[in-house]
This record gives C-alpha cells, sequence and structure tokens, in this order.
C-alpha cells in the first residue's frame, strides 16, 4: 500500500490510519456506551412477571408451608429411625442372652429356674415391644413424608398450570421488547451506515479523510457486527435486506465510476502526447511506470528483446528514452538523468512534468 511513497508520506499513511482506528475504536465505545444505557433497551423479562399473583401468591405460601413440614418431618423420621436401631439392638442382646441361657437350663433341666424363665421371656417381651413402637412410629412418619409429598407434586402442577397461562402473554411482551431494542439499535446504526456511504462516495479527497474514515469503520462495524446479537428470529433479514441493498447501491456506484472513468480515458487518449504528459501527476507517472504500467492509457508495458517497450503500444505516450549526454536509457519522466546527472529533456525541451 505505501511502497511507492516517500519515506515522509509513508509515516504519515500510517500515522493518518492509526488515527482512523483509534478514532473509530473510541466511537464504537462511545456507541456502545450510550444504547446499552437507553431506557428499556436491556430490561430483564421473566416468566414469574406474568404469573396471575393473585393465584400465585396462595400456592407460594403452601409450598414454602409444605418444605418446611417436610424438613421437620424428616428430621424426626431420622431420629425415630435411629431410635429404633437402639430398641432393635437391645432386643436383639437380649434374645441371644436369653437363648444362652435356655440352652443352660435345658441342659441342667433345674425346675427351680422356672419362674426365670417367665421373668426372663416377660423382659424379652417388653423390648420387643419397645421395638415395634420405635418401627411404627418410623411408619407413621414415613406416612407423613408422603401424604406432603403428594400435597407438594399437587402444588407444583398448579404451578405449572400458572406458566402455562402465562406463556403466551410472556411471549408477546418478550417480542415486543426485542422490536424495541431492535427498533431502537436499527434507528441508531442504520443512519450512522447511509452516512458512511455517503463520506466513502463524496469525501475521500478531503484533508480529513483519516477522521472520516474512521467514522466509516465504526458505522460499518456498528450495523453489521454490534446489531447482531439484538436481532430477533426475523432480523437476520433485515441485516442481510440492508447489506443486499447497501451491495447494490455500491455496485451501481462502482459501474458509473468505471464508465466515467472509461469515458475519460477516451477522452486522454485523443490528446497530443504533450498535453497528456503535461497532465500527469509525477509522483503517479514514476509509481505506474515502476509498476509495468503505461500512466496514459493504465495499460501494462509491452515486453520486447531488449526490456520494456519506449512507447506504449497501446496509447503511443512515451515512456523510456535515452540521456543526450551518457545515452542511457532512462524513465521518460525523470527530470534528471539517474547515471550522470544531467537535466532531462524531450525534444530540445526541459520535462516540466518534475515535482515542484
Amino acid at each position: 500500500m505505501f511502497r511507492f511513497l516517500r519515506v515522509p508520506e509513508r509515516l504519515f499513511a500510517i500515522a493518518m490510519w492509526v488515527v482512523s482506528l483509534v478514532f473509530s475504536g473510541f466511537l464504537i465505545g462511545l456507541g456502545g456506551k450510550i444504547v446499552g444505557e437507553l431506557p428499556g433497551v436491556d430490561t430483564t423479562l421473566s416468566l414469574t412477571d406474568f404469573v396471575d399473583p393473585v393465584r400465585a401468591a396462595p400456592l407460594r405460601a403452601r409450598r414454602d408451608s409444605l418444605l418446611g413440614e417436610n424438613k421437620r418431618t424428616q428430621d424426626l423420621r431420622d431420629r425415630a429411625i435411629q431410635d429404633h436401631a437402639v430398641a432393635r439392638n437391645a432386643y436383639s442382646a437380649q434374645q441371644e442372652q436369653f437363648n444362652n441361657w435356655i440352652a443352660t437350663r435345658t441342659a441342667t433341666t433345674d425346675p427351680q429356674q422356672d419362674p426365670e424363665v417367665v421373668s426372663r421371656t416377660r423382659a424379652l417381651d417388653s423390648l420387643k415391644a419397645v421395638e415395634r413402637t420405635a418401627e411404627s412410629v418410623v411408619e407413621r412418619l414415613d406416612a407423613t413424608l408422603l401424604a406432603i409429598s403428594q400435597a407438594q407434586e399437587f402444588v407444583r402442577e398448579q404451578e405449572v398450570e400458572l406458566d402455562l397461562a402465562a406463556r403466551a402473554p410472556f411471549e408477546r411482551s418478550r417480542l415486543q421488547q426485542e422490536l424495541r431494542t431492535f427498533g431502537i439499535r436499527l434507528a441508531l446504526t442504520l443512519p450512522l451506515l447511509l452516512v458512511a456511504g455517503w463520506l466513502v462516495a463524496r469525501k475521500r479527497k478531503s484533508d480529513y479523510w483519516p477522521l472520516l474514515r474512521g467514522f466509516v469503520l465504526f458505522a460499518v462495524f456498528a450495523f453489521f457486527v454490534e446489531l447482531v446479537p439484538y436481532l430477533p428470529s426475523y432480523g437476520g433479514y433485515v441485516r442481510y435486506g440492508v447489506g443486499i441493498l447497501a451491495s447494490a447501491v455500491v455496485g451501481v456506484y462502482i459501474i458509473r465510476a468505471m464508465r466515467r472513468y472509461l469515458a475519460e480515458r477516451q477522452r486522454v487518449e485523443q490528446r497530443s502526447e504533450a498535453e497528456r504528459r503535461r497532465a500527469m501527476p509525477y509522483e503517479d507517472a514514476v509509481k505506474r511506470i515502476d509498476g509495468g504500467v503505461c500512466p496514459g492509457c493504465e495499460r501494462a508495458i509491452t515486453k520486447g528483446p531488449n526490456g520494456p517497450a519506449n512507447f506504449c503500444v497501446h496509447c503511443g505516450l512515451r515512456l523510456f528514452d535515452s540521456c543526450t549526454t551518457c545515452t542511457s536509457k532512462k524513465n521518460a519522466f525523470y527530470p534528471y538523468c539517474p547515471q550522470c546527472g544531467t537535466t532531462a529533456t524531450h525534444d530540445n525541451e526541459t520535462i516540466s512534468s518534475a515535482p515542484r
């Protein structure tokens, strides 16, 4: 891009691009800040906002009550299970002791121990009764937990019905919010894109083009990048539609510009070589010849056995000549011979297209 510029011009061109990028970056940040703080743009909607509060309030209270009751009952059941385990272990230990004693009683056949058999049996029955009581407490609490679970399921079903009833107004409100957000952002970014297109078409030769170019970069980024996350389901049609329209406008502009350019080239080629040479900027002429392009008709320079042709075979413009002092071949637009430094002349006249 900067190959044919002088060193200061290269630095200035790079600096202007840096200015454009930095300027566009600050514009993008400011634009995002302004749009993000617009009222109603980033409001978050929730389904619970559209649930009937008259019906939802008692259900929420009942749900919270059941949740607390379930926790308390679960704690009681945990303690009851522990008590049942203690009673079962006590009965198991007593029964094992009783079985051992009975085995001893049977072996000795001592009739004096019969009252003790009755006493031990009654104690064992008492422990079994305690175990059974603890087990019944666990069973009762299990039944209570089942009833609470069924009540919670009933409350959840009613809450689901309320959510289903609120779904339709919620979707409508969310769609309206998306349209509002998209409309606000589109109303801000589309005019920027149109202004950017006008600047590209009309102000590219302006002294302040680096700043205007930064605005163009900002407008393109804002429309085709920042607008994407806020597009509704059909917003892609808007984005692509605007892109197609912008591409068509640019295409028509380029076609017309090409026609104007070709017509201008035809008018230029009808002038004499001296008139065309005087009208050509020195820098452009040298740059194009160094690039292998004729500065008069902008066609490729024909190559011959001895290098590039001295004259353009398409428009007849002199491209190369010989120094009158050292006879070396040189660019016909050079004001001085690159070999001996003699002032270049053409047709006995000093070249008038030298840089000022």
